[in-house]
């Protein structure tokens, strides 16, 4: 028997397995879908580009056909191996800001406003700059500048520059607003995913067992009290005890499947299924949120685009010259926030990601040529979708109905015209001259905005934040209290990003491993 189990190794996961068997009395158990993260281009951070269709390491979800954009199915990449999402990401280091953090505590989630949150991203930070008061440099998570950048980056951050927007050298500093490079969660040029950075150094303790390739089938209970859970294993089923909680760490969209699959959630759609229903719980699945991401795709004259550069090549030099070189590129090696004509309070509203290289269809669909790609997403999405069950199989995944650009006022169609606009700007300065060839996608720069919206229609995908799908409140329906605990059941937890209320302004993962740094606090009892 074990004290704990934890359902998903991805980035929560890692991170309870790694804080609570510093215990040594606390014997825990991590069961992970996913194999080892042993294949070399997880830790190559270049090779997330040959990750994309890799299918062993990945979920690979799509969602129901989304009548916003053309009933399109659309990808959903989630990391199905050690480390989750933490080890198929483009690495990107971000947090938000604080009023991100602050609003979830307005919302009913006490604790977790920005004062009280920032001892844990400070506490999980390994920065190469040093420890200051945003920042710390002793956590097990590092957190670096690129090693390589390609010129084409630096040119997107000139060109933010001469459309008068700042420069900024730290997006999670003081302001977030501006051009820049992002740091990255890199150590000595390699990945630093949740697995290397707290899993491994975990993984010799005597009291944590992790079990690779076991598929979560159901959370057991005695009453009304979690104690233990069903998997499957090299083709047999199993069934562990777990003595104080079971901690569900699968993220937004395996995490409301379970409790579901579970008995946990809304009854209507649990009998439609032939679940027994242990409790009503009508939000469990409801309240998706994601960041809609539009990319526009431009020629280059010159040939220094990451296009051209042969995999093997990339890797042989990687891997000769000590984690150096385009190698130890994380692709989207720029970026920028930018508080739009249309924001509604101070925060930047739109995010940007750039890629010297043409970028279609998550990477999938191969360009002949040199380009460059501004991905660009509005940041605060008033759409809400859901996670539905197809069907009472663990074995069937589940149904992901984005509901993207679904506002009844149409703001968020509105800010992805804007999205695209500033896009179509920024590849108009100067600082292009020098590289700028025909454009991609879209194929003029003359588009009315009508024209932007079939565009963005047709091409819009997700650029992989979704969350809200457990969300935690004070409310009696918020599927998790603000401790984290599941409603109407004990010894049930859910850690992952499907707690947040609400998106926070940038990349999530940097902030789940905040939310599992705290929960490892609050399962303790030290806070």
């Amino acid at each position: 028997m074990y004290d704990y189990i934890i359902i998903g190794a991805g980035s929560a996961g890692c991170v309870l397995a790694n804080r609570l068997t510093e215990d040594p009395d606390c014997k825990v158990l991590l069961l992970e879908a996913g194999p080892k993260d042993w294949h070399p281009f997880i830790h190559m951070p270049a090779g997330l580009a040959k990750l994309v269709g890799k299918k062993g390491v990945n979920w690979d979800y799509t969602t129901a056909p989304e009548k916003q954009l053309n009933n399109r199915t659309l990808w959903w990449p989630r990391g199905k191996v050690l480390g989750g999402s933490s080890s198929i990401n483009a690495m990107c280091y971000i947090r938000g800001v604080p009023r991100d953090y602050d609003d979830w505590a307005a919302q009913g989630a006490p604790g977790w406003d920005w004062r009280s949150v920032l001892p844990y991203f400070r506490r999980s930070e390994h920065n190469e700059r040093g420890a200051d008061a945003l920042h710390g440099d002793q956590g097990p998570l590092y957190v670096s500048d690129l090693r390589y950048t390609n010129p084409l980056s630096q040119a997107f951050i000139d060109a933010g520059r001469q459309a008068g927007y700042p420069s900024n050298h730290d997006f999670n500093g003081a302001e977030q607003q501006g051009f820049g490079f992002y740091q990255v969660t890199q150590k000595n040029g390699a990945r630093c995913s949740a697995a290397v950075a707290y899993l491994h150094p975990a993984r010799e303790r005597h009291n944590l067992t992790v079990i690779t390739g076991a598929n979560a089938s159901r959370i057991t209970f005695e009453r009304n009290r979690a104690s233990g859970v069903t998997y499957t294993a090299r083709g047999k089923a199993f069934h562990q005890v777990a003595t104080r909680e079971v901690l569900l760490c699968g993220g937004a969209i395996n995490s409301p499947q379970l409790l579901m699959l579970s008995g946990i959630g809304p009854a209507a759609q649990l009998r439609q299924h032939g679940i027994d229903v242990l409790v009503d719980a009508p939000q469990v699945g409801e309240n998706l949120q994601d960041h809609l991401d539009i990319c526009t795709l431009q020629h280059s004259t010159q040939p220094i685009t990451y296009d051209r550069v042969s995999d093997a090549r990339i890797a042989f030099d990687y891997y000769l010259r000590g984690h150096s070189g385009a190698g130890s590129s994380n692709i989207a090696e720029a970026g920028a926030f930018v508080r739009s004509r249309h924001a509604s309070d101070e925060r930047a509203d739109i995010q940007f990601h750039f890629v010297p290289a043409m970028l279609d269809d998550h990477g999938r669909h191969r360009l002949a040529g040199d380009g460059y790609t501004a991905h660009a997403c509005f940041l605060r999405p008033l759409s809400r979708g859901r996670i539905r069950l197809a069907s009472g199989s663990a074995g069937d995944k589940a149904r992901i109905e984005a509901n993207y650009l679904s506002d009844p006022d149409g703001f968020d169609l509105k800010m992805m015209v804007e999205c695209a606009k500033l896009s179509r700007e920024l590849f108009a300065q100067k600082a292009f001259d020098g590289y700028r060839g025909a454009p991609i996608f879209p194929a003029r720069d003359d588009l009315s905005d009508a024209e932007l919206v079939e565009f963005i229609r047709a091409k819009a995908e997700t650029v992989y934040h979704p969350v809200g799908t457990c969300r935690m409140g004070s409310d009696a329906g918020s599927v998790v209290d603000p401790q984290l605990r599941v409603r109407g059941v004990e010894g049930l937890r859910v850690v992952d990003a499907s707690v947040m209320p609400t998106l926070i302004g940038g990349n999530t993962n940097a902030p789940t491993i905040m939310i599992a740094e705290r929960a490892s606090d609050l399962i303790s009892g030290r806070v």
